[in-house]
């Protein structure tokens, strides 16, 4: 993964995770990896299991350092992150937080 990421600081907010090389539409990105919990925090990255329940990830790879934005150039379908559309080398990598996150003030 590190082949084709790396973590710096970022214009959106403190590091982001930025393209080392061409990533194609489609492409998966790593694996946001890290331990199970059950709350919330920075670098916490919550997905639904199959029975509709929540489970959190604790990241402690380079994947917790992903920014809001819109429109989003990545994804993450279940813990495997992919590129929406051909990010070009040295753009950032930008996920949508979700409506809950977008709703809360400044």
């Amino acid at each position: 993964m590190m082949g084709r990421i790396e973590v710096r600081e970022s214009p959106v907010h403190g590091k982001g995770v930025f393209a080392r090389r061409r990533l194609r539409e489609g492409q998966l990105v790593g694996r946001f990896e890290g331990d199970p919990t059950t709350e919330n925090g920075t670098y916490v990255l919550w997905l639904i299991d199959d029975d509709g329940s929540e489970a959190g990830i604790r990241g402690r790879n380079a994947l917790r350092f992903l920014n809001h934005g819109h429109p989003p150039n990545a994804e993450f379908r279940d813990a495997d992150l992919y590129a929406l559309r051909n990010v070009q080398p040295g753009a950032e990598l930008l996920i949508d937080y979700g409506e809950a996150w977008e709703a809360e003030p400044d």
